[in-house]
């Protein structure tokens, strides 16, 4: 199977080439119910459970097939550098350098530290799928990456995994001390909901901005992000079921993913059976990225990496290499993938390539 195949960002690359060259996709094994477990969970705070299941197929989610759809020519990489650049703009102009000068540039030094901005793209791409335009999105992509930013902070604390570097920099607390970087976390978290909520643009309805909110809101809390995390505290060098790293990886991981896809999809004016097909995808998507980090913490450096490689392992934490074997946790990652094909099946050929080759970016990344 070819894993994390390095890709040009000269290609201009046309989709259904290039998903020849990247995971193959596996036969049937028994990741399969994995697969369906970790798709069925998903429960929308939007819309009453009855109305989706009236509407959806169960199979149509949890075991997309492929198609024979054939993108048209999208350049990815331009794409990416597009989106990230007005998201860093939008960010910039979110959190100005004012009084308390400390605390902001504590907050400016990690919001504003780079990446590739994966999780507003995904916001982005997942509002204009359905037919909503960037404007509408703009706020909660920056709130999404606030949160995140939020995360990797006190992620980085001498308290919680105790790193050094992140991003190729000096962690935020390395910089600032520890008790500023966790007031920089706390201020972002606060104002990444003050944020979509004043500056999302009037023609979303308010009934949609709520549901946003009630959605990231949902990802972040204590049924969400935060019960990842504190799972994967307790787990550290205990013996952890599959069943148990599941759940890690999709709380503490793929929801802030899944909600940065599913708030792009419900401010876009998106129907709730698509929101849902969108969540699905995210689901997997969310868990795949996870998946792929795991995989990169034991086979890549900490100069690639632009973090401190081999902490899962130092820490003996639960991981999928870690319980499957290197090579199983890749199979799996190539099932993950899979899921793209709910984009393929049911979307716009144009409007669906983004997503699609953001699924094909998050399992091919390289750090």
């Amino acid at each position: 199977m070819a894993f994390l195949t390095a890709i040009s960002s000269n290609e201009n690359i046309v989709l259904h080439k290039h998903l020849n060259n990247g995971f193959s996709l596996p036969p049937r094994t028994s990741f399969s119910h994995r697969l369906n477990i970790i798709c069925m969970k998903t429960q929308p705070t939007h819309v009453a459970k009855s109305s989706i299941s009236q509407s959806l197929q169960a199979q149509e989610l949890v075991s997309p097939k492929p198609s024979n759809l054939v993108f048209p020519e999208f350049n990815f990489y331009e794409y990416m550098k597009m989106k990230a650049k007005m998201v860093n703009k939008a960010l910039d102009e979110a959190v100005p350098l004012q009084t308390p000068i400390k605390i902001h540039e504590a907050m400016r030094y990690s919001l504003l530290a780079g990446g590739k901005r994966v999780r507003p793209v995904l916001c982005l791409a997942s509002c204009e799928i359905v037919g909503g335009e960037e404007s509408m999105a703009i706020p909660m992509a920056c709130s999404v990456e606030m949160i995140n930013t939020m995360t990797i902070i006190h992620d980085d604390l001498p308290c919680m995994d105790n790193d050094d570097l992140r991003r190729g920099k000096p962690t935020n607390h390395k910089v600032f001390g520890e008790e500023t970087a966790i007031l920089a976390g706390d201020a972002l978290l606060s104002l990444s909901f003050e944020h979509v909520a004043a500056k999302t643009p009037r023609n979303v309805s308010p009934e949609r901005v709520v549901q946003a909110i009630s959605e990231l809101g949902s990802a972040v809390g204590s049924q969400g992000l935060v019960a990842g995390q504190m799972l994967d505290i307790a787990s550290e060098g205990k013996q952890v079921s599959l069943e148990e790293l599941e759940y890690i990886h999709v709380h503490k991981t793929s929801k802030l993913l899944e909600a940065s896809v599913v708030c792009g999809a419900i401010l876009g004016g998106g129907h709730v059976i698509d929101v849902e097909r969108l969540r699905k995808y995210a689901r997997c998507i969310g868990v795949l990225f996870q998946v792929v980090d795991d995989i990169l913490d034991v086979t890549k450096s900490s100069e690639e990496l632009g973090k401190t490689a081999g902490k899962d392992l130092e820490s003996d934490k639960a991981t999928y290499p870690k319980l499957l074997g290197l090579d199983k946790a890749k199979e799996f990652a190539g099932e993950l993938y899979r899921f793209r094909y709910l984009l393929e099946s049911y979307f716009d050929a144009s409007k669906a390539a983004p997503l699609c080759h953001l699924a094909n970016y998050i399992a091919h990344r390289q750090n």
